[in-house]
């Protein structure tokens, strides 16, 4: 018997892509040290000469084969086999379209090149469209020019479009030249593909839309030898060079070839649903797509690109799709069933029944599931398949065409959830078209908790592995679940299974009657092949069965799936959460304190905050410092110059760093204006108890929530960290009144700019200050977001930054020192801007630092309460830092990104 677990299929998956690229890599040295470099048909530089490069790759047998055996390390040889069949059916340049996003070309090159190299081995030749838009931002900032967006799109002036231009060549002959040093031979297109129209010259000037396609020169770059590498440069019919999107001119030059893949590289993997953070692995436009357009979460780059891509499909043949993965995955996408990433389709429409009256054709039904699975009393076995499904229900799930068909019996009783799939049939279409992936789509969705099994020598083991949580075998057989969360209902389940086998599921498996039927004609056949033998002058007879595997199966792997186990009910979102890769216009209102300061420091080094008007009362008239992109000059802004800023919808988000009981007038000029979508992240503490906003502390507040609100109210700097602090033990306190305490200190920074003996370094030095011992503010905002009443008493001391909480935590019931500490090390896993560690954390330490410190975890004699230290820099993570971090959230844009860690 053998248990596979996540962890150890993780680990198996690593080590193969390990083995992959290791043993691709010494393919690809021992070709390209026997080629000649003198093969080439344009320039190459004296650099690349050097290295040497590959001529034809496709017909070296002893590469190709080395491919295909790496490539068996990530699919079955089946899998590869058929795929490889399926891409060399067509011509060349039907193969797949791949879009390759500029962060791939600046962080991900070596692996695209690496597959781009074994594709080529096999003879394959893709057509590769690169964008490059983070490096042209980074370019006009450095050249001094301001972008420009009207609705997510950059206008393009005529500097813009010349710095553009050099940049898209020079990136396009850096992947030319990459590809060649892999040995792959490559050919840059740069003009004479696109065709294009002005969008609107009046508002976005040198802005095209792809209006025709000319492939003739990919066509013959493929018919040498070489792999067309585009750029996302059109022309119109004057010659003129304008912008165009990458992801439409991908689509236009999709339609134009109509491969038989489109496959968009990014650095995030694909889709993520901002809900529950799970990556999604396929969206089947037919069915889902309004769906998808109504939840919250779908905005910016995530709406126009489903948006886009179903403009596309809705021109190319059903059986096209697009897959949005990371370049790492690029083979696993290509010659796996599973795939990887994200998978749009238009998918095909699958009807469902819950009794036999509900098919239109019962012998279509009957045929479809007898079909692969000759033996012995097939027809009859079938037969009273069906004669069982009258007297019991079931939910089955079939395309048009019966390629697919799944019958899932229900839970037989109140006190037992697990829906049991007693028949699974595929056709190679099936496969092939990932229909299969849509029926199990349809499963997930109205059966949340499931359980199947299969022979272990059944080739399709793979992608079984792929659709469950976790499997275990016993004596040839394997199990498959989903959704069984708790672990005592996993041990009941695997140790019944251990001991019943299939029949766990008593007689209401198709497979295993098939498979009993199968074994009753060997017997007769082996009983015969005996009698015979002993007959003198006879000839010995071979035992032999009729009985047909099904086909199209998978070899028995580890799981390679994308998933990775927390503990962290609500991790990081990541780069997950970008959406976006154009700057946001930002106005921050109220720059003069410490906090304000902080936050251009912040704004200065993030590429996409572009921050645009900064006000000061008191500094109105002069020069922001501290902010390199650009000269601005605070200004003194009223509600009503904001009011009509907000109207013309000039800022993107709105930042209020304005003392308590002063930011309304500004929060309602906005409204007023109607610029519903404009972001507001107020720093005070006017907003934080109003239902209407949301609470902007990432690692305790639903993030999906933050990234979806408009209106954030940031945290105090004592309240982040002593919730922080408070959080992992909630449900172990002991109940009120026994109540936690917080005993906070923190430097004069926090007492604000503006002179009191709170931040008289002469009245600080060698004292500490006691302030608000009780009901103060942050004392109330502490207790309503934990639920319950907890004590704070602040101090003030001498140092400039930081804070020091001393936290005395009641417990229910005793509890030991290192089970407490990996509560919280459990609670905060994957935080970037958490640390958790078993000593106390010193303030000094957390002095221009963007985090959190957590540690201590002194536990009294008795077992029953705990000392918990907390540290926080109150200007970075406890104001600063957290508001750059919600505006990431809310902005579309990685979680950390321009967050030092």
């Amino acid at each position: 018997m053998q248990c596979l677990s996540r962890p150890l299929a993780r680990q198996l998956a690593r080590q193969s892509r390990n083995q992959l690229q290791k043993r691709a890599s010494g393919t690809a040295i021992a070709v390209r040290n026997a080629e000649n470099p003198q093969q080439h048909r344009y320039e190459i530089s004296r650099h690349q000469q050097q290295r040497g490069f590959a001529t034809s790759r496709y017909d070296d047998g002893s590469a190709r084969s080395a491919v295909i055996n790496v490539l068996n390390n990530i699919a079955s040889k089946r899998e590869v086999q058929q795929y490889l069949a399926q891409f060399t059916s067509v011509s060349s340049q039907q193969f797949a379209v791949i879009k390759v996003g500029g962060a791939i070309l600046t962080d991900y090159i070596d692996q695209l090149c690496a597959s781009l190299r074994n594709l080529n081995q096999m003879g394959l030749f893709p057509v590769i469209i690169h964008g490059a838009g983070p490096q042209l931002n980074k370019l006009l900032e450095d050249a001094g020019v301001e972008p420009q967006y009207k609705e997510g799109i950059r206008i393009t002036d005529g500097k813009t479009l010349g710095i553009a231009r050099k940049l898209f060549l020079e990136e396009n002959l850096k992947l030319v030249e990459a590809l060649e040093s892999w040995g792959v031979r490559a050919r840059p297109i740069t003009s004479g593909v696109l065709m294009a129209d002005y969008k609107d010259k009046e508002t976005y000037q040198f802005v095209g839309e792809v209006n025709q396609v000319n492939v003739a020169s990919i066509k013959a770059a493929i018919a040498d030898g070489y792999i067309p590498v585009l750029t996302c440069m059109a022309e119109s019919e004057d010659g003129q060079v304008l912008n165009v999107n990458a992801d439409k001119a991908a689509a236009e030059l999709a339609k134009a070839l109509v491969p038989l893949k489109i496959v968009y590289l990014s650095e995030k993997g694909g889709i993520h649903d901002k809900e529950t953070g799970k990556l999604i692995e396929a969206i089947n436009l037919d069915e889902e797509y309004e769906e998808y357009m109504k939840k919250p979460w779908v905005i910016h780059g995530t709406r126009s690109k489903i948006r886009d891509i179903k403009t596309l499909l809705d021109d190319l043949p059903r059986s096209s799709s697009v897959a949005i993965i990371h370049p790492e995955s690029l083979e696993k996408e290509l010659f796996t069933h599973s795939g990887a990433g994200t998978l749009i389709r238009r998918g095909t429409k699958l009807h469902q029944a819950s009794s036999l009256s509900d098919f239109e054709d019962i012998s279509k039904l009957k045929q479809t599931l007898i079909r692969d699975r000759e033996g012995l009393d097939s027809v009859a076995v079938v037969d009273r398949y069906l004669d069982s499904l009258q007297n019991r229900p079931f939910r089955a799930y079939y395309d048009e065409n019966m390629e697919a068909l799944a019958i899932v019996l229900p839970p037989n009783s109140a006190t037992n959830s697990l829906a049991h799939l007693a028949t699974l049939t595929m056709t190679r279409s099936a496969w092939l078209s990932n229909i299969a992936d849509n029926v199990f789509q349809n499963l997930k969705r109205d059966f949340p908790k499931l359980a199947w099994t299969v022979k272990q020598d059944d080739e399709n083991l793979t992608w079984f592995s792929e659709k469950a949580d976790g499997s275990i075998a016993r004596r040839g057989e394997v199990l498959f679940w989903y959704g069984i969360d708790s672990p005592e209902e996993v041990r009941e389940v695997m140790a019944e299974f251990v001991q019943h086998g299939r029949s766990m599921f008593g007689d209401s498996n198709l497979e295993a009657q098939l498979h009993r039927a199968a074994a009753a004609a060997e017997r007769i056949r082996a009983g015969a092949a005996v009698m015979m033998s002993k007959r003198p002058g006879q000839q010995q007879a071979r035992a032999f069965s009729t009985y047909r595997h099904p086909a199209w199966h998978f070899s028995f792997g580890p799981e390679q799936r994308r998933s990775y186990g927390t503990t962290n009910p609500n991790p990081p979102l990541g780069i997950k959460n970008r959406e976006k890769d154009y700057p946001s216009k930002i106005a921050l209102i109220g720059a003069r304190g410490y906090t304000g300061q902080a936050l251009i420091d912040l704004l200065n080094r993030h590429p996409n905050m572009d921050l645009c008007h900064v006000s000061s009362r008191e500094l109105a008239g002069k020069k922001l410092k501290g902010y390199e992109k650009k000269e601005i000059i605070y200004e003194n802004l009223t509600p009503d110059d904001i009011r009509k800023m907000a109207e013309r919808k000039d800022i993107d988000c709105w930042v209020m760093a304005l003392p308590n009981g002063v930011c309304k007038p500004y929060v309602d000029a906005i409204d007023e204006s109607g610029h519903k979508e404009a972001v507001i992240v107020d720093l005070s503490a006017d907003y934080r108890f109003n239902p209407d906003w949301t609470y902007g502390l990432p690692e305790l507040v639903q993030r999906s929530k933050i990234a979806q609100a408009t209106r954030i109210s940031n945290p105090g700097c004592y309240a982040t960290a002593a919730q922080l602090g408070i959080a992992p033990l909630l449900d172990h306190l002991a109940p009120s009144p026994a109540n936690p305490t917080v005993f906070g200190v923190s430097g004069y920074s926090g007492a604000g700019t503006k002179p009191s003996p709170k931040n008289d370094v002469n009245n600080l030095t060698d004292n500490l200050i006691p302030y608000s011992l009780t009901d103060h503010i942050h004392e109330r905002e502490i207790s309503t977001q934990l639920g319950r009443e907890v004590a704070f008493i602040p101090h003030v001391a001498v140092w400039f930054a930081g804070i020091h909480h001393t936290i005395s935590l009641p417990l229910a019931h005793a509890m030991a020192s290192r089970d407490i500490r990996q509560l919280y090390q459990d609670r905060y896993h994957g935080e970037n801007l958490v640390t958790v560690k078993g000593e106390s954390p010193l303030v000094k330490q957390i002095a221009g630092k963007h985090g959190v410190e957590i540690g201590g975890f002194a536990v009294h004699s008795s077992g029953m309460r705990v000392v918990v230290n907390v540290t926080i820099d109150n200007l970075l993570k406890g104001a600063a830092t957290q508001c750059l971090q919600n505006m990431n959230l809310a902005l579309g844009y990685a979680e950390y990104e321009g967050i030092p860690l």
